[in-house]
């Protein structure tokens, strides 16, 4: 036997050996725990006061909606705020949404509709803060440790995700909800004491720092133009707003189904998470040997069966077999979209891009959940799982259809562009920017340079352009011009240093067709308003 498992094994848990990191990883837990646990109570005390499938239906959706809203919104703010100042300030404010769930739990004053208000704020502040603690990673960790922390994260998550739920249900069935509201505020005290304690580097500032109005175009601009993310979002839509069934109504399928308690629930979700462990284990051998869009639609069947199956009321003991296979097939389904969605990013959009996904994932996640909830009322809770569960497997076949992207392409930055030529400096907010790329093509090669250089306008309008196009010269047939415009000449300034090594060489492809004892010639002009008339200059008028 080699020596490589053990350090593999080592290797995977080398992230640790950072003191911020670990401290910041064990609080991360410690927060989770008492979010789930929080979560438990309120889906459990709705079914207290209202057990109508849709009022169900609406705290998940509560939930989720935030997050669907405003996770683009933060991951521009992650990228340009003091990320540590940030996440201080939203975990004080969901310490005091527990803190009023607490409140009003222990006077008896909690109903339907602020039980979902503050489950909104609570959503709120986990929307503000994803991004923001997906970006701090490799502020602490070196590059070599990046992904073995990234896996840690996730590891931590599925940790919190066995145990809070299962010592959530445990607090409230023997000392009820508002005790298990103050444990989560207890967690959060535990979150910013951490944060406070790390001495956080102070961001640098220089003249292409983006601000919020640009970064949120930028990313909203990428999004747009790629057609990789597209498919993406277009699997994680379809995967997600199917699933959401189980998810939406497994508090009810807990009571009147299973006939279960709070504990129960809070079992079964820690079998979710316990399941999730599994998963994550098995995870790297089963993609030794199954493709990404294989595990995707292994995960959709998986699911479908698991709807299917707790719709005819098993016992307790085999439900709780059934939920880890969701929680196997849910982390299976995750890891590998969220996997192929960070294999297509370049690191310089690469927060605000899966901001756009997390959108995407919990807008499904809402839209489902209140749809379920609608099917619910009409057909019941074991009708609604089948109609899931038909619907869930019917769109996995569909979708295998559409394959992934295989996320190969080298994005790191090339900075192969030489800085422009000026006759003076520029200032950065001028623009818009024009950009012209004159070619030299000979007519027998004019088609094969047209179906290459088309392949770049997804590229120019991903890094910045917001229009582009090619031209010919109608004095000159051969002499061709790319032209492409950015907002400003800074933004011009920032592609320079988005173009990736990929995009460098499908550009290097293009300028082969080019003749001539020079290459391309490159021209920018920015936009100038025309001179103001002095006031009186006008013609007079005759009396």
């Amino acid at each position: 036997m080699s020596g490589e498992p053990p350090r593999a094994a080592v290797s995977s848990f080398a992230p640790l050996r950072q003191k911020v990191f670990a401290v910041l990883w064990a609080a991360t837990i410690i927060g989770n725990v008492g979010s789930f646990m929080r979560d438990v109570a309120s889906a459990w005390l709705v079914t207290d006061l209202s057990g109508a499938p849709a009022a169900v239906a609406m705290v998940q959706a509560a939930a989720t909606l935030p997050v669907f809203l405003l996770a683009i919104p933060a991951g521009v703010l992650s990228d340009i705020l003091d990320r540590r100042k940030f996440l201080i300030a939203v975990q004080l404010m969901l310490g005091l949404v527990s803190l009023s769930l607490m409140s009003l739990s222990l006077s008896g004053l909690l109903s339907v509709s602020s039980l979902v208000a503050l489950t909104f704020l609570g959503g709120v502040g986990a929307a503000l803060m994803g991004p923001t603690w997906q970006a701090i990673v490799p502020e602490l960790v070196g590059k070599a440790d990046l992904k073995s922390a990234v896996a840690l994260n996730s590891l931590g998550i599925n940790i919190a995700r066995a145990i809070g739920p299962a010592l959530g249900g445990l607090i409230l069935a023997a000392l009820g909800a508002g005790v298990t509201y103050g444990a989560d505020v207890a967690s959060y005290v535990v979150v910013v004491g951490a944060l406070m304690w790390w001495r956080r580097a102070p961001d640098s500032d220089d003249a292409l720092s983006e601000r919020f109005g640009g970064a949120f175009r930028a990313g909203l601009r990428y999004a747009r133009a790629s057609r990789e993310l597209h498919v993406v979002l277009l699997r994680a839509a379809i995967f997600f707003a199917c699933a959401s069934a189980v998810w939406a109504l497994l508090p009810l399928v807990a009571r009147n189904l299973l006939g279960g308690g709070s504990g129960f629930y809070g079992v079964l979700l820690g079998a979710v998470g316990a399941g999730a462990i599994m998963g994550a284990i098995v995870l790297p051998r089963l993609r030794s040997t199954l493709d990404a869009d294989t595990l995707l639609l292994l995960s959709a069947i998986v699911t479908a069966a698991v709807m299917a199956a707790l719709s005819f009321g098993p016992p307790q003991w085999l439900a709780v077999v059934i939920l880890l296979l969701l929680g196997m097939a849910w982390i299976v389904a995750l890891t590998t979209l969220n996997g192929v969605a960070q294999a297509i990013l370049p690191n310089w959009v690469r927060g605000r891009a899966l901001a756009v996904y997390l959108t995407v994932f919990n807008g499904a996640m809402t839209a489902g959940s209140l749809g379920w909830g609608a099917v619910a009322e009409a057909a019941g809770i074991r009708g609604t799982l089948l109609i899931g569960a038909a619907a869930l497997f019917v769109a996995g076949l569909i979708m295998h259809r559409v394959k992934l992207p295989v996320g190969e392409a080298d994005l790191a930055p090339s900075n192969h562009w030489p800085e422009p030529l000026v006759a003076a400096p520029v200032e950065n907010d001028r623009g818009p920017v024009l950009i012209l790329i004159e070619y030299r093509v000979p007519k027998t090669e004019r088609g094969a340079f047209l179906r290459t250089i088309r392949k770049l306008s997804a590229e120019r309008r991903r890094d910045g352009a917001y229009g582009w196009g090619i031209t010919e010269d109608a004095a000159d047939p051969e002499k061709l011009v790319e032209w492409f415009i950015v907002s400003s000449w800074a933004e011009h300034l920032r592609q320079h240093h988005r173009v990736s090594k990929a995009d460098a060489d499908l550009q290097s492809e293009i300028a082969r067709f080019h003749v001539g004892p020079d290459g391309p010639v490159v021209r920018h002009f920015i936009h100038m308003d025309p001179p103001r008339r002095p006031a009186g200059s006008g013609k007079g008028v005759k009396a």
